[in-house]
């Protein structure tokens, strides 16, 4: 009998499945053939196997990678650039006229950058909503990361397509370009509904059916979307998506901070698929979101950074603690929230969020080959008596050795294999120094 191989054994280390039965194996080992696992085992099962790259964990943490389920990738040009503002006063007077000198590009470069510090926190899998998001998918493909994109949509005209039609058009020929491209997967997302007329969001909502796609929209951001949208339709965002036929288990909506009783029970009737992002959501003090009501009421969470300029970074373990923190102290019950829901969020629940539960957010034979490696020789990280735990309360991004997406190693000993770091901070201090000269 013929001795089995791998092209990639990642070993010697502690495994966090993620899967449904969170199994965790003391000394073991992830085998790689391809773009796939073959098999998550103990260690010693994989002695007489022949490797091609042997990767050691060296005792550290072998787990899924991180999945962002909402972001703004190109936004790494603006990080900094209007802090401490409200909201309202932070888009309209700050980012949409920087927005406004934005081109092909420019995105193209902020979303390598965005890539690379993902690649680099232990990222493998992010959402993007933005302006020339073809830039989004043609960095993210270059990066080697796994990445759901998509062109946002508003009423008024976009520096990228124009009018509203041009901006349907673009999405159609993203969904053509980009169609089965085992990175890259393509969604409609329509701004919010304060910003998107009925017929909008009712329009992109169809396309998103009829390409079976996600529909990613930011949703009851704050109390003054929802006043605003009382005033206007008598109702709250939520409802109103529900009233002309707009919510589903394909939608991932963005924040929720806002949601009365009535909404949270929409958002469960419809199978609605939520994206935390607490970190953006305390800087720009638009609230806390019920996140342990809507868990409580089976809606599937996962979590998401937003933008560098409303977060001032890309890194999900940061994200983590933040938001298993937050929740037991809005509670006041250090029992909300535990370690293993909030690891779950950031992997498998926001894999299913994006509608990529199948392929990856779990290390298991069959699933395409994402995983990370977190190097626990740290004092930060010593002792250990819970990895979970750990890796919510006590772990950051630059503890991130190894990152391995599709079955390509992207970072090694904490070394870029798939983008060249310095060419792409140059760029993005170029395009940062226009943005001071305006």
């Amino acid at each position: 009998m013929k001795p089995k191989a791998a092209d990639i054994l990642i070993s010697n280390g502690i495994v966090l499945t993620m899967n449904e039965s969170a199994d965790e194996i003391q000394k073991g080992a992830v085998a790689i053939n391809g773009e796939k696992i073959v098999a998550v085992d103990h260690a010693d099962k994989f002695s007489d196997w022949r490797v091609s790259k042997h990767i050691d964990a060296q005792g550290g943490i072998i787990m899924p990678g991180l999945v962002n389920t909402h972001t703004h990738a190109a936004m790494t040009c603006f990080r900094g650039i209007a802090d401490d503002l409200p909201l309202m006063t932070w888009l309209n007077e700050h980012i949409f006229p920087a927005e406004s000198k934005l081109n092909d590009q420019k995105v193209y470069c902020g979303a390598l950058l965005a890539c690379a510090e993902m690649i680099m926190s232990g990222t493998t899998c992010f959402c993007d909503m933005y302006l020339f998001e073809n830039a989004v998918a043609r960095a993210a493909k270059d990066a080697g990361i796994r990445a759901v994109v998509g062109e946002v949509l508003y009423d008024f005209d976009s520096p990228n397509y124009g009018p509203i039609d041009q901006g349907f058009a673009y999405t159609e020929k993203l969904i053509a370009k980009w169609h089965d491209d085992p990175l890259i997967t393509i969604a409609v997302q329509p701004h919010s509904p304060y910003l998107c007329a009925p017929e909008l969001l009712q329009r992109a909502f169809s396309i998103s059916q009829s390409n079976s796609i996600p529909m990613v929209i930011h949703l009851s951001e704050t109390q003054s979307e929802v006043d605003d949208m009382q005033k206007k339709y008598h109702r709250t965002p939520v409802q109103h998506l529900a009233e002309i036929g707009v919510l589903g288990p394909n939608v991932v909506a963005c924040h929720c901070v806002v949601l009365s009783s009535e909404d949270i029970n929409l958002l469960r009737i419809h199978d609605v698929k939520v994206s935390h992002n607490p970190e953006s959501n305390m800087k720009l003090a638009s609230g806390i979101a019920p996140i342990p009501e809507l868990l409580d009421n089976g809606i599937c969470v996962g979590l998401g950074t937003d933008g560098c300029a409303s977060n001032n970074n890309l890194d999900l373990f940061l994200e983590m603690d933040t938001a298993a923190k937050l929740h037991k102290v809005s509670t006041m019950d250090p029992t909300v929230l535990d370690a293993r829901t909030v690891l779950r969020m950031a992997t498998i629940q926001g894999a299913k969020a994006l509608g990529l539960g199948e392929i990856t957010g779990s290390l298991e034979p069959g699933k395409r080959a994402d995983a990370i490696v977190v190097d626990c020789h740290k004092p930060h990280l010593t002792p250990m008596y819970n990895p979970t735990s750990h890796m919510v309360y006590s772990a950051r991004g630059s503890d991130v050795s190894t990152s391995v997406v599709n079955g390509r190693i992207l970072m090694n000993d904490r070394k870029l294999q798939s983008l060249e770091l310095e060419k792409v901070l140059k760029e993005v201090n170029q395009i940062a120094q226009e943005i001071r000269n305006r």
